[in-house]
Parts: structure tokens; sequence; C-alpha cells
């Protein structure tokens, strides 16, 4: 045996003496000498600074008089080269506060601190650290742990993915048994969680909403104050008291991908009036301003928030929603563009607000539909109104149907070439030329279904969700708990379920989808295949400081 070894075993034997002293002691107090011996010894070989790692926390709250010399050393085990010595002093960390919690958030930094290694068994030693501590002292722990999810002057980045990560894979789905009593808990993690949204990530963000909306607190029985609060957090996100700016990409996609995320809630109840009022006030009048590619998506956006509006809202946003439809529906022999996807939308929304105020299409369209109030403006003529708005549905129509039976012939077109296919990549190009066409049949019979009831001199409105906008695989009750979304810090991170998010349903569909269902329209009808429509969504959202980044 070398004497280093016969040292290491004369070590190993006096923490045992000094434990077994301790152990049998009535009143531990009264050993300090043994306790100083254990700190000594973790400054000792690695086999002696493994030990100690296990003895000083466990007999820490006995002499707090020695609680600084005692953690120092304990920290420098942390410190040490050794794997093994630091993972035995990470695993000794959550008994520190087992009878002290005053000091559980500096712990919990200390573990933060520890997350970005790269070592796997010393990860899992933090991670378990973590979870111990939680289930101890939750309240105290998240709190802590909260303070590194948001961005401060002093955050570091990586580490703050780390936080995010281990919040997203390990606290989130054990909130059953973590989050108790229930209720406290969970009011208390999403004031948490408000507190951490003030420069997140797309991703981040969608990562917090979803989990907000899981909790009970959130659920089918919640009131509306509970729907309303949920809407709160997206339009803070959506940033609906800046000024508008139509070359600020970042922040109309971040509105529109808002706007989806808030629609579950909307239909339980939640107000649409600050999104609306922001709409109808700064984004429609500048539409023609707009990215191309953002016009649809803002479009599905408007057709999709326009069953859950008030009357008071319906009335605010008609006369908008008819410019834009009249500058989509062309007049007759103008050899006009027509996108038969934003007609779709625009006749969609029409519906549904002409449902709730009747009387305002009067002076908007000509109609003379009765109600008895001043708002019915029955003594003005406005039949030049009716007669352009009619004849632009019947070119509408007539477009329409001669774009389905090219469709029609196109879809057998695809069939055979289908049967001929002999490669996976054509049958995959085909297939592809299939469900556009598809899709764009959907629109053209989405399309006539809505202008058939407007030819009537007292039309009839559509205000139920008959109608299924083409671009939704089925007509499904929205569910409590949506998809993505939206944030303000650049898009490098890939924390949460990630950044892309184009293709879950609530956002739209892809940009790629939107340009090849474009593709199946144009070239068919004498007027065109429709002028924009793409939907290239970037992810992220804005970075800090200067370096703000895009969606």
């Amino acid at each position: 045996m070398s004497e280093h070894q016969s040292e290491e075993i004369q070590q190993i034997e006096k923490l045992y003496e000094f434990s077994e002293r301790l152990n049998a002691s009535k009143d531990k107090s009264q050993n300090v000498e043994d306790y100083e011996g254990i700190i000594k010894m973790a400054k000792t070989s690695m086999k002696a600074k493994q030990l100690a790692s296990q003895l000083i926390p466990r007999y820490f709250k006995f002499f707090p008089t020695l609680s600084t010399e005692a953690f120092d050393a304990h920290m420098d085990c942390i410190d040490e080269e050794n794997i093994g010595v630091r993972v035995q002093a990470i695993r000794g960390l959550p008994l520190f506060c087992k009878d002290t919690p005053d000091i559980v958030s500096k712990i919990v930094d200390v573990l933060v601190q520890l997350l970005n290694t790269e070592e796997t068994v010393e990860r899992d030693a933090v991670h378990k650290a973590l979870m111990s501590l939680i289930r101890q002292d939750p309240k105290a722990s998240l709190t802590a742990l909260f303070t590194h999810a948001g961005v401060t002057p002093t955050t570091d980045d990586q580490i703050r993915e780390k936080v995010l990560n281990f919040i997203r894979d390990k606290v989130f789905p054990l909130k059953g048994e973590l989050l108790k009593p229930q209720e406290e808990m969970e009011r208390r993690i999403t004031d948490l969680i408000k507190q951490s949204l003030e420069d997140v990530t797309g991703g981040e963000f969608k990562m917090f909403m979803d989990f907000l909306t899981s909790l009970s607190i959130f659920g089918v029985k919640a009131p509306q104050e509970r729907m309303q609060e949920l809407v709160e957090i997206i339009e803070g996100q959506a940033d609906l008291d800046a000024q508008f700016d139509v070359s600020d990409t970042d922040h109309i996609d971040r509105l529109i991908s808002c706007l989806q995320l808030a629609l579950p809630f909307f239909a339980r109840g939640a107000p649409t009036s600050r999104f609306l009022n922001y709409l109808n006030k700064h984004i429609i009048p500048v539409f023609d301003k707009l990215p191309e590619e953002r016009k649809l998506d803002l479009l599905k956006a408007l057709a999709d928030i326009s069953p859950y509006t008030t009357a008071q809202e319906a009335r605010q946003m008609l006369p908008s929603i008819v410019q834009l439809l009249k500058k989509y529906m062309p007049a007759r022999k103008t050899g006009e563009e027509m996108n038969f996807t934003y007609v779709e939308c625009l006749l969609y929304a029409f519906h549904h607000l002409a449902h709730k105020v009747p009387n305002a299409t009067n002076s908007l369209c000509g109609y003379k539909i009765v109600t008895g109030q001043p708002s019915d403006r029955l003594g003005e003529d406005f039949s030049e109104l009716n007669k352009d708005f009619t004849e632009r549905l019947t070119t509408v129509e007539d477009l329409t149907k001669t774009t389905m039976k090219k469709l029609t012939q196109g879809m057998t077109e695809h069939n055979k070439a289908m049967s001929a296919a002999k490669t996976d990549e054509e049958k995959a190009t085909v297939k592809t030329k299939k469900q556009n066409t598809t899709t764009g049949l959907r629109t053209c019979n989405n399309i006539l279904a809505m202008t058939k009831p407007l030819h009537a001199k007292v039309p009839s409105f559509i205000g139920d969700t008959n109608i299924n906008l083409s671009w939704k695989e089925a007509t499904k009750p929205l569910p409590s708990a949506t998809t993505t979304i939206g944030g303000k810090r650049p898009a490098n991170s890939n924390t949460g379920s990630g950044n892309n998010v184009s293709a879950k349903r609530g956002r739209g569909s892809s940009g790629m989808s939107n340009q090849l269902v474009n593709k199946a329209f144009q070239g068919i009808s004498s007027h065109g295949g429709g002028r924009g429509g793409g939907n290239r969504r970037r992810g992220g959202g804005r970075g800090r400081g200067q370096g703000r980044g895009h969606w």
C-alpha cells in the first residue's frame, strides 16, 4: 500500500469517527470540533472530499456559526476537477435546505449555473437536485428558478436556454405532482411566467402558452375573465400599444400569429376589441402597402376572428371589409386579376360581420334591411352601390365557375398522371398537385356558397360555421390550448417545440403550400391566377436592445 493510499484511508476513518460522534450526540451543536474536522477533510484527498460532500450538508443546520465556512468548502468540492467529487457535492446541495429553507434561492442559483455542464452524469445530478428542491419547497424553488427564465441585462443566454429546457422537460410534465396546493401554485406559476415573457422567441412563447392553457385554472370550466387574462398576455406580445410601421414585417408577423393564438379564447368569450381596433385603425388602411406574403395571413386572421366579434365591433369593421371586398372582387370586363383565396376570406368575414348588424349593409352595399333603427337609412338612395356590388358578385361567380371546370379537368389529368407515375418522387409531385387542386376546388365551392345568398334585395347572411374555410382540414371545435406564436427575441433558440410553427393548425397553411395552391389557379381563368397569396413565415421574434431580430 502506498503512502498516499494509507493517508487516504486514515482520512476516511476520521470522517466516519466525526460522523459517528455527531450521530450519537443528543446536542450536536456541542460537537463543533467534529464538524470542523469534516470541513477540514473536504480539502484533502478525492475520496475524503466525496464523503465530506455527503456529511457537510447533513449536519449543516446544527452549526450556524460555521455556515459560511462549511458552504465554501462544499462549493470547493463542486469546483473540483474530479467528476466523482463534483457529482457527490451536487447531490448534497438539496440537503442544505431541508431545515434551512431561507437558502433555497441561493442553492437554486448554484444549480442553475451548473446546468451548463457538458458532462451527462453531472447534468443528470443537477436535474435531480433541482427536482428534489422543487419537491421540498415548490414555491421558493420555482420562484428562484424563474428569475433565470426572464431576460435581464445580466442574463447569460446559454444558461437561460438551459433553464427553459429544464422547465419544459422536467417541471411542466409533472405539474400535477409539483403544483400543490393546486390553485395557489397554478396562480403562482402563472405570475412567474408572465414575468418571464417580456422578451421571448416564438418557440418560447408557444411553450409557455401551451403550459398555461393546460392548467386547471384555465381549463374548460374556467370563467370568462380567465380567458381574458390569457388574451391580455397575448396582446402584450402583439405590441398593440406600439405605433404601427408598415415596413416592420416582424411586428406584422407577430400580430398575425398572436391573433391566431388568441382565437380559442375568443371562442370562449374573451373580448376581441383590442385586436380589432388595432387592425381597423392601423393595418387595414395600409393593406396595399403590406408585403404580399403577409396579406393572405392577415385576411385569414380576419376571417377567423369574424365569428367572435360583437355587434358594435362588426359595425366598426364592416366598412373596411367591404372596401377590401370590392377591391378584390373584379368589376365586369375590366380584366382585373382575382385572388380566389382573398375573396374567400373577405366574403367569410363579410357574412359573419353582416350577420351581427345586417342593416349596416344598407349604406355599404345598397341592401334594404329594415330593423326600425335610424341606422337603416332607408330614406337614402344606395341603388348604385347595390348595382356595383351585385355586378361584382356575378363576375366573381363567372370566374369561379370557369375556374372550377378547369380545376376539375386538371384533377382528371392528375389522376392519370398518378397512374402513370413510376417513382416515389413522381408520385409525391402528383399528390401535391392533387392536394392543391382539391384546396382550389374547396375555395371555389365556398365562394359560390357565399355569393349566392347576396343577390337578394334582402340577403341572408351566414352567421354559423357551416362554411369550412378551404385551408382548414375539417370543421372542428377550437381547442382550449393552441399552437404558436409569438415572441420578441431573435429566433436563435431551440427552446420549446421550436420556432418552425407555420405548419401547425391555427397558423394557416405553410408558405410553400399557399404558393402551390395559387399555382393551381394560375392561367385557369381569363383574369389570371391572383396576386400575392404567399405565406412565407419567419420564426423567432424581437431581439434585445438594438439586436432585435426577425420572426
